[in-house]
């Protein structure tokens, strides 16, 4: 990144995307080692349960039928009763699996990418060895900041929720216009949390701020640069949902599709998905020196090295609380 802080404030969006791209090219060996530790695994957890998660639905799907077909077989009811029971018991056990095994990896990638691009922002040596002692201390940050920003989202949710319950109870047109109108705002402010959240991981890593002052940090620095952000975060998104739906038509559910067909598209999905995520992570950490430079605040690579180098254990740096004791004593 060896753009200087004044000129990042009028990169727009293909800006981004050419110093995004630039990033992992010239860095592509360090950033190449985070994606095979981090990264890959993270793809891999997200399409393979898609297809597990099919499998088990199914064959639960199938059980629930025999025990509707059961009719006055009191034995053979009470044992596919048993039998559905434990289907949905692993069912859900897996669901938590993967939601811990998604959010694990997410926050370990999140903090691994961050970190490698900001000390290539402050010229500093960095190494894979390195950044895997860093990640997880920055990892602690950043779930304190995903349980923030969870608990944020779950009251958004439960208002919202309630709200649209009262909408569909009214009777009349105005109440369909009415529901509308509430679906649309709901979608606009889930969007809008969901890009404060992504930008607060960020600041969690490069700043002292997390959990709700990080949010609160990432909503101020995202104004002003909303629309690039929120193009971004589309375009990002609908890659992801097109690669999550050719890989579940066509491979989860493709019984028709021919099986060395299923094994090419479920690989190119695997491969896109992982390129996919990589750009994601630099892209974020990039808007985010971009709107630090379109608000005027000055990034000192200095101090920033400086916090960097904290999550090793190499450097203290003094406080403001600490230099104002200094010069009291003098």
């Amino acid at each position: 990144m060896d753009r200087e802080q004044e000129d990042m404030q009028f990169l727009g969006l293909l800006g981004i995307y050419r110093e995004g791209y630039k990033i992992v090219v010239s860095w592509r060996k360090i950033l190449s080692q985070i994606t095979l530790a981090l990264i890959l695994p993270l793809s891999f957890i997200f399409l393979a349960h898609m297809e597990i998660s099919t499998r088990l639905f199914w064959k639960i799907r199938d059980t629930e039928w025999q025990l509707y077909r059961s009719g006055n077989d009191h034995q053979k009811h009470k044992r596919l009763a048993d039998v559905l029971s434990s289907e949905w018991t692993y069912y859900y056990l897996f669901k938590a699996f993967y939601f811990t095994c998604l959010l694990v990896f997410s926050l370990l990638s999140t903090a691994a990418v961050v970190y490698t691009i900001a000390c290539i922002y402050t010229a500093r040596d960095v190494t894979f060895k390195k950044v895997m002692s860093v990640v997880p201390r920055v990892w602690k940050r950043l779930m304190v900041t995903f349980v923030i920003s969870f608990a944020a989202f779950f009251v958004y949710n439960f208002i919202s929720f309630l709200i649209i319950i009262s909408c569909v109870m009214l009777d009349g047109l105005a109440s369909l216009y009415l529901f509308i109108i509430v679906l649309i705002i709901y979608a606009i402010g889930f969007v809008y949390m969901t890009m404060v959240w992504q930008l607060a991981s960020v600041v969690t890593v490069l700043e002292d701020s997390y959990g709700f002052k990080a949010m609160m940090k990432s909503r101020n620095l995202i104004k002003g640069n909303m629309w690039v952000s929120l193009i971004i975060f589309f375009k990002l998104n609908f890659a992801l949902v097109a690669i999550q739906f050719v890989f579940q038509v066509f491979v989860v559910h493709g019984f028709s599709v021919d099986p060395w067909k299923k094994i090419l598209l479920g690989i190119l999905s695997f491969l896109l998905l992982i390129v996919l995520i990589l750009f994601w992570l630099v892209a974020q950490t990039i808007i985010y020196f971009v709107c630090k430079s379109y608000h005027h605040e000055n990034i000192d690579k200095s101090s920033l090295s400086d916090h960097l180098e904290v999550y090793l254990g190499e450097y203290e740096p003094l406080k403001s609380k600490d230099l104002q004791l200094e010069h009291y004593e003098v």
